[in-house]
């Protein structure tokens, strides 16, 4: 005999069931997303949760992104490439030049005094990716967007204004042509993650780094050093990033998921992004004014003592790559020339 309360208990039985199903189609597919900094820094903050949120809405909620910061996942920070490429995590974002010699042709855009804005540089590289990267060095990955930082600079505890204050100086670079600039201005070159930058200013291993205003924030070291060393006009160096996808995980979405994706990604993507990390620069400097920090701006006349020091990495440069095959020198002027076409029209991401 069928009572009230049997037919109540049946009821909210199979409304359960049909809110669990419909919850699990509303949701099909969960992204993990792995990276080395700490969620609150700009980069995870301003350019990667806008990214995997824009993904998550663009879906309707069927792509759900876990995101992974601080190296959560496991592993160093030059193991994220291959967490991708091997699906320990489905998507990574990285600094190509963890893995020194395995993208040389990301290489172009952290030559010294190369770029002087990071959304121009952004726009080339993506463009570069797409003619020449994208089926050779990147074949084994789904690359989602590629970009630079702002202006790389010196952060040091003592005052840097000319190339011999750094003499004997252990300084941490980011990329191995980072580390060949160190060489040639005098310091010694200390290869080590960002993330292994505090503790190793805090601790006395290193004098200072070379990073941009922009991370500085996340990794204190306007309280962990009082000088500052930048240039105008063109950059002393810029490292690359790449937003990198296990080519497996997007081939295995539905075709309209995989819009979903491609929609978020590419050219407009990848100019948000180094425009974004670069725009942090500003409020990140304002950070080490307002602790009365010392910062030394290197005019562009006197940068050219910089530039005499450091420019024969451009010659070594393109006859490493003609020993990989690779015409070095096309590559820089291709890339000069697409940093000239950029127009601020293009930064359409989100807008």
């Amino acid at each position: 005999m069928t009572t009230r309360r049997t037919f109540i208990g049946a009821a909210a039985a199979l409304t359960t069931a049909l809110l669990t199903t419909t919850s699990a189609m509303a949701q099909e597919v969960t992204l993990t997303l792995h990276q080395f900094l700490p969620a609150q820094a700009n980069v995870p903050k301003d350019v990667l949760d806008v990214w995997a949120d824009n993904v998550e809405e663009a879906s309707d909620g069927r792509i759900e992104i876990e995101r992974y910061p601080s190296m959560q996942l496991g592993g160093t920070p030059p193991e994220l490439m291959d967490q991708a490429i091997d699906g320990i995590a489905d998507i990574v974002w990285t600094v190509v030049g963890y893995t020194p010699g395995r993208y040389p042709s990301t290489e172009v855009f952290e030559l010294p005094f190369m770029v002087s804005d990071a959304r121009a540089a952004s726009y080339a590289y993506w463009k570069m990716f797409e003619e020449h990267m994208q089926d050779g060095e990147f074949a084994d990955l789904k690359i989602l967007g590629t970009w630079v930082h702002g202006p790389g600079m010196f952060h040091t505890n003592k005052p840097v204004t000319v190339p011999s204050d750094l003499e004997g100086m252990r300084i941490r670079g980011g990329s191995r042509l980072v580390n060949d600039l160190l060489t040639r201005v005098g310091a010694e070159p200390i290869g080590m993650p960002v993330p292994a930058v505090s503790e190793a200013l805090s601790k006395g291993v290193i004098d200072g780094t070379t990073i941009p205003w922009e991370v500085t924030s996340a990794l204190k070291v306007p309280e962990l050093v009082k000088n500052h060393t930048e240039f105008d006009g063109p950059a002393l160096y810029n490292l690359t990033f790449v937003l990198a996808m296990n080519k497996d995980a997007y081939e295995g979405l539905p075709e309209d998921l995989q819009q979903v994706i491609d929609d978020n990604s590419g050219l407009a993507f990848s100019i948000y992004a180094g425009g974004t990390q670069a725009d942090a620069d500003g409020p990140a400097r304002q950070i080490a004014v307002d602790l009365g920090n010392n910062i030394i701006t290197v005019s562009e006349e006197d940068a050219a003592k910089w530039d005499e020091l450091v420019n024969p990495i451009y010659e070594s440069w393109v006859a490493e790559m003609k020993d990989k095959g690779i015409d070095g020198q096309a590559l820089i002027d291709e890339a000069k020339a697409l940093m000239e076409e950029y127009d601020p029209s293009m930064d359409t991401y989100g807008k």
